[in-house]
């Protein structure tokens, strides 16, 4: 009895061993999991912070990014641009992005005043990558034919950049954003070295005309664009300043040279993306604006026949109108919106309307009421008929809408007239 009991105490002591240092290797494995996931997540950050002073390979490659547009948002219907730095021997690959903003409650008073700040960041390449390819937008990469001195340049100058102190800048649509901050890190180092043949651009494009080019298959953001942006938006580009969007610096690059030779190396297509199809709505500026003037014309036949006036219907539009020509007249002469300057869509939405249109619900002033429409009457047939030569380029879809107003107001001074 004796004998048996001390093998089950053997056999009992000898399992729990087992379980005990199978326990003990399990703790070890996850220890080694965390330790190794912590070790790996603190490498990339000193990759982060310590790549000021990384000195690159003879493997590394600086390379321009150009992601394709995406129709989801009006913010990236003109694609992207970033600069890719990839060093396959010490296995740096870092996306430097300058298109990256705080959105928070201040971003829309910012973006009104014309005072929005954007800033450079840095992340693994691969995340950028899947991030564009998720959105299905194509992705070139353009590697450059860089001598290891300049690429250390670059290397040297971006990560300086990410700083706090250099990070941000104030961003504008056509002249200073994150495709031209793109051009300028090149231009920045390498100065008159650097030559861009013109040739690339073609000749005669406007902001608004370049804008439109992307902006086919989001009438209403083109619509508020032309309504918002004024005179400087005509303006002729040079070939520099077309780089203001991500394809005219891929084109750029292609034929750009330093120090007389071919700046690109080699080409890569990244992702191709897959083909759409276009959404088909009802709901376009064409058939709205369309369907307004129907009504309208219908309604001023009636009020004409009957001699009186649908004031609420002549509240509204000349309310709306006018509240219209106020944040105009805002942008051009209250903000830092370069664009929103000398805008022509002052001729329709006329500041004053707001009031006129109360004051004609009021019933009183009548005469001053018949001489203000009857100078509206005027200025959207001279605006209708002038439409194609004016020095600003007025969107199309507008033409409705001027029509209906200076029918209304035509009906609205004959009425009232005594």
């Amino acid at each position: 009895m004796k004998a048996k009991k001390s093998k089950s105490f053997i056999y009992f002591s000898v399992k729990q061993s087992i379980t005990h240092f199978s326990r003990f290797l399990q703790m070890l494995l996850f220890c080694k999991t965390i330790v190794k996931k912590r070790l790996l997540f603190i490498f990339f950050l000193l990759s982060l912070t310590g790549s000021a002073q990384a000195i690159l390979s003879g493997q590394a490659e600086i390379a321009v990014i150009t992601c394709g547009p995406s129709q989801e948002e009006l913010y990236s219907a003109f694609g992207h641009s970033a600069i890719r730095v990839r060093d396959s021997e010490s296995g740096l690959d870092l996306a430097y992005n300058y298109g990256v903003f705080k959105f928070d409650t201040k971003f829309y008073f910012n973006f009104t005043r014309g005072n929005l700040l954007y800033n450079l960041g840095v992340y693994p390449y691969t995340r950028f990558r899947d991030d564009y390819i998720r959105q299905n937008r194509y992705i070139n990469e353009q590697i450059l034919n860089l001598t290891p001195a300049q690429k250390q340049q670059v290397m040297d100058y971006l990560p300086n950049n990410t700083r706090p102190e250099n990070a941000t800048y104030r961003y504008d649509y056509f002249y200073y954003n994150c495709a031209t901050k793109v051009r300028d890190v090149l231009v920045t180092l390498f100065g008159d070295r650097m030559q861009f043949n013109d040739s690339y651009a073609g000749v005669g494009h406007t902001i608004r005309d370049l804008t439109a080019m992307y902006l086919t298959r989001q009438p209403w953001g083109k619509l508020g664009i032309d309504i918002c942006l004024g005179l400087p938006m005509d303006k002729k580009l040079t070939a520099l300043e077309c780089m203001f969007l991500p394809d005219f610096i891929e084109s750029g690059f292609d034929h750009a040279t330093l120090n007389g030779v071919p700046i690109v190396k080699k080409k890569i297509l990244i992702y191709k993306s897959r083909p759409e199809v276009p959404d088909i709505s009802m709901f376009h500026p064409w058939a709205v604006f369309g369907l307004f003037l129907l009504i309208t014309t219908w309604l001023s036949y009636h009020d004409w026949k009957k001699k009186r006036l649908t004031k609420w219907f002549d509240c509204i539009l000349f309310s709306i109108l006018g509240w219209v020509g106020v944040c105009l007249a805002m942008l051009w002469v209250a903000t830092d919106h370069q664009a929103a300057a000398k805008n022509f869509n002052l001729l329709w939405a006329f500041p004053f309307h707001a009031i006129a249109g109360i004051w004609l619900v009021g019933n009183r002033n009548y005469p001053f009421l018949v001489k203000y429409f009857m100078v509206v009457t005027i200025l959207s047939a001279l605006t209708l008929l002038l439409w194609s030569i004016l020095p600003q380029h007025l969107n199309v879809f507008l033409i409705p809408l001027v029509l209906a107003s200076g029918i209304r107001a035509f009906v609205i001074s004959a009425v009232l007239k005594p």
